[in-house]
């Protein structure tokens, strides 16, 4: 059984999506994210990797309503959201990943400035607090996501991450 401060825990990620705070999660958050990530790196839309960014985007949105928007209006509530989250996603933590995978994948390769296939902590940092993390926590949860100390993150590190941290309780 879902604790209700597993519920709540999931909720409060629900801010993370709702990217432009009107209260509910749709496609324009996804695409405003990618926007964002371009602009902070010099990268334009219509190059490789901006197309790649916006495309996982997309493919992101698709997936996140396909798990929680449950009336169909493409629109995501905060309920639909834990609804889905809770369960939808509490058995299969990596489904919800595997959503997630080409737009981290993209954003990844945003931030991967040297064309290595991994981006720095720091670089990490900059994309979380694009993405509304406060740059504090920004910069701790980039350095947590080294997990091999190589002072470099790649997609084998942030994957298992990102579902740990959307579903399972901490």
């Amino acid at each position: 059984m879902v604790s209700s401060e597993n519920e709540r825990r999931i909720a409060a990620r629900f801010a993370t999506f709702d990217q432009d705070g009107n209260g509910y999660i749709d496609r324009e958050d996804f695409s405003g994210a990618a926007k964002a990530l371009l602009a902070e790196f010099g990268i334009t839309a219509r190059s490789d990797k901006g197309q790649a960014l916006y495309g996982g985007a997309e493919a992101f949105w698709q997936g996140m309503a396909g798990i929680a928007d449950r009336d169909g209006d493409q629109r995501i509530t905060r309920e639909e959201f834990v609804t889905g989250a809770v369960k939808r996603l509490r058995d299969n933590p990596d489904r919800f990943a595997e959503i997630a995978r080409p737009f981290l994948h993209a954003a990844l390769d945003v931030a991967d400035t040297d064309g290595d296939g991994a981006a720095t902590v720091e670089d990490a940092a900059r994309v979380l607090t694009v993405l509304g993390v406060p740059e504090d926590v920004a910069r701790s949860a980039a350095a947590a996501l080294d997990t091999d100390g190589d002072g470099r993150i790649g997609e084998a590190e942030v994957l298992p991450a990102f579902a740990r941290y959307f579903t399972v309780p901490e």
